[in-house]
């Protein structure tokens, strides 16, 4: 398990950036009701940027990072944001919210507990998460690498065979 010291006095080493093929940017009211919206407006979106493989796993990241913005991070009259970002490479998605002193931990939840599941089903199905500071708030983030499709095999037409006419 990949585990990260997300304090603002630790945070990950800023990446290289490609250029975005394209982004989006929605601003959420903080009700339970919104992470439902945002989960869908992700599949639907990164389905139609030519993903619809990654369009399950988006919406789930999507749905995990937003439920912990609105449980941990919200504050009332204050919006929360979700960014998709799709790039050559990867595709990010970005939970922001007010709350910059209540940085995400992992931890295993016990059998009993209601709560503490889904940063663990974030790490398992992105390829790096994190966290980075803003002047009002944080950013919660993870990126699952895209990788080349498998082109379909292209077999060559097989030549017709001569026929051959049996003598009358």
């Amino acid at each position: 398990m990949r585990v990260h010291d997300l304090s603002p006095a630790n945070p990950l080493p800023p990446q290289p950036q490609e250029p975005p093929l394209r982004e989006d940017r929605f601003n959420y009211t903080p009700v339970s009701g919104s992470v439902s919206l945002a989960r869908h407006r992700t599949a639907r979106l990164i389905a139609e940027w030519g993903h619809p493989e990654l369009a399950w796993t988006t919406a789930l990241v999507v749905s995990e990072l937003g439920t912990n913005a609105l449980l941990h991070g919200c504050l009332r009259d204050r919006l929360f944001q979700v960014a998709i970002v799709l790039r050559p490479a990867l595709f990010r998605i970005e939970v922001s919210d007010p709350r910059g002193e209540r940085w995400p931990t992992l931890r295993a939840a016990e059998d009993a507990e209601c709560f503490g599941r889904g940063l663990p089903l974030v790490v398992e199905v992105t390829d790096r998460w994190g966290a980075e500071p803003r002047s009002i708030g944080k950013t919660v983030y993870a990126e699952i690498d895209l990788h080349p499709r498998p082109q379909p095999q292209q077999h060559p037409e097989p030549k017709p065979k001569p026929t051959t006419r049996p003598p009358r």
